[in-house]
């Protein structure tokens, strides 16, 4: 049997309300990208809204696979415009990464696949252009990002290959990937570099790396992310109050990074047309699920009370260290630490 690993979320599909507050209906994960599975964004312009919200999508999901039948995807205009971008999974991360990418490029097109036609009208009121995975399409985008789990997809590897097909070489083709693969389980450190799990060892992992592998030799770049969380009103440590008592060993390290800056770093790397690059996201403050816990105790936001871990074994975990990447790419997130989100850092 492989090593036991935690797979980082790269999207997240449920329904979500975006105004000048946000709600998220799901709960979300801080400590794994949710099996990848479970990786806020304002409207745009009211012009773009409205010229969106007209347009027709000529499409029809198939109830059988989710995947679409092979219409020809007539939802925007085939004029490509330099800065345009195609976010694959579009959903908590990559409705960021649109928010964000909107305020660098203003007047750019910004497309979302999807498996299904479930969110295409919120997709629309954010000025996301809805289109469905297998549409025929009759031109490529200059900036591609992908950020769907595998947890939805019957051929990932292969996925990630078509979305590399979508991608014209000319800006850059960001695959938002996992930390999990890093083949460390003693607490000790870890870099960009560092060495992973060997393929064959875990199926998990196996997944993840030969989905980076098709996208380096594509010239594309990799970000493997740390654990997402978007709020201190969602995330494990939710659960580990409301169960009170966890059988897990206190000590194991956990690393973590806020959605926003997960975004803000795709950006930043999306920018800089880099070709065949791996990066790391992390907030570079990696803490035990004691501390975690102990600074959900410290915020005072909480009404439940956490009482205590039981457990004393199990695989340890690992702390990330990306200050080769904010070094290069020029880059520090919002949100130093968990305990700066919490508002408790010393």
């Amino acid at each position: 049997m492989g090593s036991p690993v935690s797979i980082s979320p790269a999207t997240f599909t449920g329904p979500i309300h975006f105004t000048r507050t946000t709600i998220f209906k799901p709960s979300i994960s801080f400590f794994t990208n949710p099996n990848f599975a479970s990786k806020h964004i304002l409207s745009s312009s009211s012009s773009s809204s409205s010229s969106m919200a007209s347009s027709t999508l000529k499409v029809y999901a198939s109830s059988s696979t989710g995947a679409a039948n092979q219409e020809v995807d007539g939802s925007y205009s085939t004029n490509v415009g330099a800065k345009d971008l195609l976010i694959v999974g579009p959903g908590v991360l990559g409705r960021l990464v649109a928010e964000n990418w909107r305020k660098e490029h203003p007047g750019c097109q910004i497309t979302g696949e999807t498996i299904t036609a479930d969110h295409h009208d919120e997709l629309i009121k954010m000025g996301i252009n809805p289109t469905l995975k297998g549409v025929i399409r009759d031109r490529k985008f200059p900036y591609v990002i992908f950020c769907a789990p595998p947890s939805r997809s019957s051929d990932y590897v292969s996925d990630v290959g078509d979305a590399a097909s979508l991608w014209n070489g000319e800006g850059s083709f960001l695959f938002t990937s996992s930390s999990a693969p890093y083949d460390r389980y003693d607490n000790g450190d870890c870099y960009e570099d560092s060495p992973v799990v060997p393929i064959g060892k875990s199926p998990r992992t196996d997944i993840i790396l030969k989905a980076e592998q098709k996208v380096l030799e594509a010239s594309g770049c990799v970000l493997r992310l740390a654990g997402l969380y978007i709020s201190f009103y969602r995330g494990m440590h939710l659960y580990y109050l409301k169960q009170g008592t966890i059988e897990a060993n206190p000590l194991h390290i956990v690393n973590l990074i806020h959605y926003e800056d997960a975004a803000s770093l795709s950006v930043a790397i999306l920018k800089k047309k880099l070709r065949g690059r791996l990066f790391l996201g992390c907030d570079n403050h990696p803490v035990s699920r004691q501390e975690v816990m102990d600074l959900v105790a410290r915020s005072g936001k909480f009404d439940n009370t956490f009482i205590g871990f039981t457990g004393t074994d199990g695989v340890l975990g690992k702390k990330l260290n990306n200050l080769r990447t904010r070094e290069e790419i020029g880059w520090e997130p919002k949100y130093k630490s968990f305990a700066h989100c919490l508002g408790v850092a010393e």
